[in-house]
């Protein structure tokens, strides 16, 4: 009697699939969640919005103040404000997107192992799907032997092939 093979049965011996987004968040220093704060806040339309209006109000209450104006045209202390600002913001920026380019490297590594465990279990699946193939095959050739020999003992009063 002919046996049948089957692949043993996949054993998962991967680590815990985890959210590296959520490990990342949690691992931030207070300096990298400042830092993401100030990138979030000035990468804003409601920043924009607010400093555009500050800014005009400054123009217009320097070009026409009726006692004193603190910043005459051409606004060199406005200008010194805007200087500092963008002096601290954009290394504050670039310190963000730094942190988040580590970030995404390692969230596309992360999904690079999945996909390689996925493939291995989807191989997995496959070599045990041809085997089952070739199970039902061997399984369906008995079959049709025994009701040939069980047509034979009849005496050939069993269905023909051509009758099925």
């Amino acid at each position: 009697m002919m046996t049948l093979h089957f692949p043993r049965p996949y054993e998962h011996r991967h680590k815990e699939v985890v959210d590296v987004s959520q490990v990342y968040d949690r691992e931030r220093t207070l300096g990298q969640r400042a830092a993401d704060r100030v990138a979030n806040t000035v990468g804003s339309w409601r920043f924009i919005i607010i400093q555009s209006v500050l800014l005009t109000a400054w123009v217009i209450v320097n070009v026409i103040a009726w006692v004193q104006h603190w910043d005459p045209y051409p606004f060199i202390l406005l200008n010194l404000f805007m200087s500092l600002q963008a002096a601290y913001t954009a290394p504050i920026i670039m310190m963000s997107q730094n942190r988040e380019a580590v970030r995404d490297r390692v969230e596309a590594h992360h999904d690079y192992e999945i996909n390689v465990k996925a493939e291995e279990e989807v191989r997995v699946l496959m070599d045990h799907l041809a085997a089952q193939n070739e199970a039902l095959a061997t399984i369906y050739r008995k079959l049709e032997d025994l009701h040939a020999d069980l047509a034979r003992a009849a005496g050939g009063s069993g269905p023909t092939e051509t009758e099925n």
